[in-house]
């Protein structure tokens, strides 16, 4: 990949890193208390927890993204950006312009869905 590419798929990885950190989903606390007050009713406690476990899916979605984003980042720094890492192939542009952070093509990525739809259905 030549450098005018890395570097706009750094500054996409960039923006998509600042949003997540200036979003409010991982400083947000509301959600992950429970009040008092919702201790005495059952529907509001049981209400509480759900809304508790929205939140941490949530936070856990954007810490494994931000995740791969530095991890894309690094690979920038080491110029081995944009290679599958199960068949070492170039993963797509069209791929990369939508999930910078990917680091697997199409084919793997389908294949490793799969797998986890499986694997959902057998528990």
């Amino acid at each position: 990949m030549d450098k005018a590419k890395m570097e706009k798929f750094k500054g996409l990885l960039l923006q998509a890193k600042m949003k997540i950190m200036n979003g409010g989903i991982l400083r947000s606390t509301e959600d992950l208390t429970v009040s008092s007050d919702d201790l005495s009713d059952e529907a509001d406690l049981a209400t509480s927890v759900i809304n508790q476990q929205v939140t941490f899916n949530m936070r856990q979605r954007e810490l494994v993204k931000l995740k791969a984003i530095d991890e894309a980042l690094y690979k920038i720094e080491q110029n081995v950006y944009g290679h599958c890492e199960e068949c070492d192939e170039a993963i797509g542009e069209k791929r990369l312009e939508n999930q910078p952070w990917t680091n697997l093509c199409i084919t793997h990525a389908e294949e490793q869905e799969r797998e986890n739809q499986k694997f959902i259905k057998a528990i």
